[in-house]
């Protein structure tokens, strides 16, 4: 009976405790594991009380903020991985199936649903069918190996019917521009494309049969840039990173080589940049696959400045509201291209102009007449620094935040060559397609 009255005592003792935890200590307000900034107390209106919506949202506050929330999920996973079998080597993989279910109109299935998703020999079938819808591409997450050398890859689930939206998109502004713009197109494979191990090929489909299709449905005067092959040649090399989502700038430089190649523009090699190193890095894909095994692998992000050229980069910020939408714009202001980021900062993929909510314009000492808009994702921030030896300018735009009209910017800006240059994620998206469409007319 004593033994009953000790064990009350100490689960009282740790829910009290927990208790004063969640009320008393300062809330949380940004997650560095999820990359993302946490939710904030609603407003009060006695309308949003009499709907319910009101304690809706605080119920969600209050759960979303707590206090020291990102080293409690770690905890939570360090405690979880302890209570699977521990696979030791290379061999090891786990795989994350996608939070969603296929929406009308799609097919989708999991043969293998009776087996743990936690079971390192779970193997998931992709059985979706995606020609044309980039909301389903994104099939799940396979961690390979242990820590300190985890690496974590995005299953890819698009199909050889895909991207060409992203070839149409392309051709729109070749016929727009004719011969006074010279116009490319570049799908940028994933790192499941070339480090997928052979027990998980099924979760994966081969990112080459769609970007095949891109390439074929390119109109004659639209110039391909197929990277596929070159990062293939290269794979032995860390050319993508292990614990985040986008490639690394090593990958980023053999992509700019083979641009400047098909653009007929000149190029300087690594010989030309000074190496810098952020030590300790762990990108995004720790929060996406919530694996305490990519927490435990940090890596080196090794990125590259250009040596003996001269630059300035002017930006135009955007105003982004929460749920990332335009609002506004700012005046044009002169920064770094390149911003230092310390040892173990989760943010070192910014390096590059600071992130992406903005029009960014570089001038070079490169005087050969030669100016290039690259339209891009987040991939393709890391492209630009290769090219100061190669382009007279360098505009940069992301097709989430453009709000000019392409034809006039284009016009206003003297601009000689536009480089389409995207992950095939959103090569697959007939929705950001769309939008590349919509800037010369909007």
């Amino acid at each position: 009976m004593r033994h009953n009255y000790i064990y009350l005592g100490l689960i009282a003792g740790v829910f009290a405790m927990l208790t004063v935890v969640f009320l008393t200590f300062p809330r949380s307000t940004y997650s560095e594991l999820e990359k993302r900034d946490l939710a904030t107390f609603p407003e009060f209106s006695w309308e949003k009380l009499a709907s319910g919506k009101f304690t809706e949202e605080v119920s969600s506050w209050f759960s979303d903020s707590e206090p020291y929330r990102d080293t409690l999920m770690a905890l939570s996973m360090e405690f979880g991985k302890t209570l699977k079998l521990n696979i030791e080597g290379d061999d090891a993989v786990t795989f994350h199936a996608a939070e969603q279910t296929p929406q009308e109109g799609e097919e989708g299935g999991n043969e293998n649903a009776e087996v743990s998703k936690d079971d390192p020999n779970y193997e998931y079938k992709n059985e979706v069918t995606a020609n044309e819808n980039a909301k389903i591409a994104h099939s799940g997450i396979v961690v390979v190996g242990n820590a300190p050398n985890a690496r974590a890859l995005m299953a890819y689930g698009g199909g050889a019917e895909g991207g060409t939206a992203y070839a149409q998109a392309a051709n729109k502004y070749k016929e727009k521009f004719g011969s006074e713009v010279n116009v490319y197109c570049m799908v940028i494979p994933t790192a499941i494309e070339y480090y997928c191990p052979e027990k998980m090929k099924k979760a994966s489909k081969p990112q080459s049969l769609t970007i095949n299709n891109v390439m074929k449905h390119l109109a004659p005067g639209v110039k391909a840039v197929n990277i596929h092959q070159i990062l293939g040649e290269h794979a032995s090399e860390d050319i993508y990173l292990r614990t985040d989502h986008h490639w690394s700038p090593l990958g980023a430089y053999y992509a700019a080589k083979k641009f400047a190649e098909v653009a007929g523009v000149p190029f300087r090699d690594l010989s030309s940049y000074k190496r810098e190193v952020v030590h300790g890095y762990v990108g995004t894909m720790y929060g996406y696959s919530k694996d305490i095994a990519v927490k435990q692998s940090p890596e080196d992000f090794v990125y590259y400045v250009p040596q003996g050229v001269e630059y300035t980069t002017t930006y135009t910020n955007y105003t982004i509201n929460k749920n990332y939408q335009v609002t506004g714009m700012g005046k044009p202001y002169q920064g770094q291209f390149f911003v230092k980021f310390k040892d173990g900062s989760g943010g070192a993929y910014c390096t590059f102009m600071g992130g992406d909510s903005k029009i960014t314009q570089v001038r070079t000492s490169t005087k050969n007449g030669r100016r290039v808009i690259i339209l891009k994702d987040s991939f393709g921030n890391a492209i630009p620094g290769y090219l100061f030896f190669s382009f007279e300018e360098i505009h940069v735009i992301d097709n989430r935040y453009f709000t000019k009209n392409m034809v006039e910017y284009v016009r206003e800006n003297k601009i000689t060559d536009i480089l389409f240059a995207n992950n095939i994620f959103s090569a697959y998206s007939p929705k950001i397609c769309n939008k590349y469409s919509a800037f010369l007319t909007q």
